[in-house]
């Protein structure tokens, strides 16, 4: 029988038959291989890309222009947590007192001297980040004037640090529904800074009368910060009636205890903060287009503004190939920022991944053209993959084999989809976030 995707084995022949006939399927879609010189550009951009976005260079160059005094306590929060604690530990050394990192599951790739490392869950907030975020309340509970807390901020962080004004399971279940109903990354944070103890600037209160510095590496549109991670060190400039705006929008199910604190406003004004930003999606952008240019294509970026669904932005991209797919210079088009996807299956992918199976029907056929999307932090949404890959070979080869593209979307199983064309990237944990960039080349 078929259940999520996951075909278990019975002791009966029909069941026997079909199972046969799966493992075949997969077989038939392995040996359809695609435009392997396309796919080998594709994963150089991918790789070199990433290894020029990495936090590790700005920390140390913003923090060669700090001078600290006193004690010198870090806070490393978000998915390159691990990455720019190690920056700063390579770079100051002794001078931290201490400090305590939170990042995602798989993240921590060694000790830091000095430093606890704690993984946590993310998107939804779990007992471990609970316990993490309640350690660093500890640590900084007693500072004095002259001490500085060192504050590394990178996404993911909304998750990852969180002590709840609500039950925890209160907690994990709006968080679940502001994933699922559409809401974009400024709505659900908009939400979750009431709900904390440590969002929309309250951990800056917390560590007064302390100096905060905080260095933060970007993965919103436009670069609001107080939206990085719900801002914990930084004054919330979103209202109470826009939080309960968006409660109404999108129907969201909140409690007596919940509904309270949509009507308690965030600290305003911070006196204590100084704030640096080391990295942004339009870094990412500008990066991807150099890495296009050695390659012998003529790169543009379209935005580094992206908000729409990710089906529709797949079908885009598939538009544009089809206006120029028989241009006979080599061509990038370049897309960053963060799409949303309404969940309306059961199945298995990120938005990245929808990206780049919803182009695969539109440039079917067309030699020489692909279009992938990445997560730069090397998730996207619950899987291993950081993104998709598809070319002009992918819809037939699904077709061919009685996939139907529109029913995989619909039922949001992408991952299974590109699994099977060999479509998917996978690059592990990056060490940075400076959100998505998706890329349509045409032309070998």
């Amino acid at each position: 029988m078929q259940k999520n995707n996951i075909y278990l084995l019975e002791f009966n022949r029909g069941t026997l038959i079909i199972f046969f006939r799966i493992v075949n399927q997969q077989i038939m879609l392995k040996e359809k291989l695609m435009n392997k010189e396309l796919r080998m550009i594709a994963d150089n951009i991918i790789n070199e890309t990433i290894k020029r976005v990495l936090p590790d260079e700005a920390v140390r160059k913003t923090l060669d222009n700090i001078e600290f005094e006193g004690k010198v306590i870090l806070v490393s929060v978000g998915k390159a947590a691990w990455q720019m604690a190690n920056a700063a530990s390579d770079c100051l050394g002794e001078r931290i007192n201490k400090g305590i990192v939170i990042t995602k599951y798989g993240h921590v790739k060694a000790p830091i001297k000095n430093i606890e490392c704690f993984e946590a869950g993310h998107p939804v907030p779990d007992v471990n980040s609970f316990i993490a975020t309640q350690k660093v309340i500890d640590m900084v509970g007693n500072l004095s004037e002259g001490d500085t807390v060192l504050f590394l901020l990178s996404g993911g962080g909304s998750a990852l640090f969180e002590k709840p004004q609500i039950t925890e399971k209160e907690l994990q279940d709006i968080t679940n529904q502001l994933l699922v109903c559409g809401a974009d990354i400024v709505e659900i944070n908009t939400i979750r800074k009431r709900l904390s103890e440590v969002k929309g600037g309250r951990f800056a209160k917390m560590c007064e009368p302390a100096q905060v510095v905080s260095i933060v590496l970007s993965d919103i549109l436009g670069d609001p910060l107080d939206m990085i991670a719900s801002g914990p060190a930084c004054a919330d400039l979103s209202t109470c009636e826009e939080a309960r705006h968006i409660v109404d929008k999108y129907n969201i199910k909140l409690s007596e205890d919940a509904r309270k604190l949509m009507d308690t406003e965030t600290p305003k004004q911070l006196n204590n903060v100084t704030t640096y930003i080391n990295g942004s999606v339009r870094e990412l952008c500008k990066v991807v287009a150099s890495e296009c240019l050695k390659y012998g294509y003529q790169p543009v970026i379209l935005t580094d503004q992206l908000c729409c669904e990710a089906k529709e932005a797949g079908s885009f991209l598939a538009s544009i190939a089809k206006t120029y797919y028989k241009s006979d210079k080599k061509l990038a088009y370049i897309a960053g920022g963060e799409t949303i996807v309404n969940i309306t299956g059961h199945g298995k992918g990120g938005r990245n991944q929808e990206i780049a199976l919803s182009a695969a029907d539109g440039i079917k056929d067309m030699p020489d053209v692909a279009v992938f999307s990445i997560g730069s932090d090397g998730t996207d949404g619950p899987t291993d993959a950081a993104g998709g890959y598809c070319d002009g070979d992918t819809a037939n080869v699904l077709k061919n084999n009685s996939i139907d593209i529109f029913d995989v979307l619909k039922n949001n199983d992408a991952y299974n989809a590109l699994r099977l064309t060999d479509g998917l990237i996978i690059t592990g944990p990056t060490g940075t976030n400076v959100n998505d960039v998706s890329v349509l080349l045409i032309g070998v």
